[in-house]
């Protein structure tokens, strides 16, 4: 699908709209919340903004993505704030770490991507990399986002050095994002870029299910930075086995 070929080296800024400084403060009084211990995974972790956001909370932390392209630049952006994270190529549906760790987070819908009949073997892997007492958060959009806001949709954003057109098509089980880009070099001149993007559509039930099945023993669910409001995104919280 060759995806965030060209999303990749573009992600945070054109997500500048999400305030990723209020996400990352939200993130952090969670970990806090319950008492997560001091080394953890980003796992998803694009660009690197919440890796670097924990590493300066005083976490130990490394990033994880599938994407070269996001760990090319979640590197450069690092050395530039004098963030020394590590950062790793790696799928969350074979993730693999160098001993373990306390907690984990997939942030910004890592978990959309992965098919449901992976679902259960990806937090699977996560949790074999945890801890006992261990947390793993993270956030999924919700059905209803993914197939009536997302789905039959498109949005576009028209820049000085980049912009793109994104049409969605639905899904049995998700939606598949179409994106063009056109982005302008150093010439001056706009070249043109596509990527495909498949999302699937998880029900809260379904991904707390999948939880428990592996191990995690208690799920904690809220909505987007805490609010009530889980109708666009789901965040979870789940624990291995009792605190320690």
């Amino acid at each position: 699908m060759n995806s965030y070929s060209t999303l990749g080296n573009w992600f945070e800024y054109l997500n500048k709209d999400c305030d990723y400084a209020s996400w990352s403060q939200y993130l952090i009084k969670r970990l806090a919340k319950f008492n997560a211990g001091p080394s953890g995974a980003d796992i998803g972790c694009g660009n690197g903004y919440f890796t670097r956001a924990l590493y300066k909370a005083g976490y130990d932390v490394r990033g994880i993505d599938i994407s070269p392209q996001m760990l090319n630049v979640a590197k450069r952006r690092a050395a530039e704030e004098g963030v020394p994270c590590e950062f790793l190529l790696g799928d969350i549906t074979k993730l693999k770490l160098t001993g373990k760790v306390h907690f984990a987070v997939a942030v910004n819908d890592c978990l959309n991507y992965v098919p449901p009949s992976k679902l259960k073997s990806a937090f699977a892997k996560v949790y074999s990399c945890l801890n006992r007492g261990g947390l793993f958060h993270f956030d999924i959009s919700s059905e209803y986002k993914i197939r009536h806001i997302l789905a039959d949709n498109m949005f576009g954003e028209d820049g000085d050095d980049i912009s793109y057109m994104w049409f969605n098509t639905p899904e049995e089980d998700g939606v598949t994002m179409e994106l063009t880009f056109f982005v302008r070099g150093s010439d001056g001149r706009y070249d043109r870029y596509e990527e495909t993007h498949r999302q699937y559509a998880h029900s809260e039930e379904a991904v707390i299910s999948a939880l428990k099945e592996v191990g995690f023993a208690r799920v904690f669910t809220e909505g987007h930075l805490g609010s009530d409001d889980k109708s666009q995104r789901i965040n979870f919280t789940a624990l291995k086995g009792p605190m320690s």
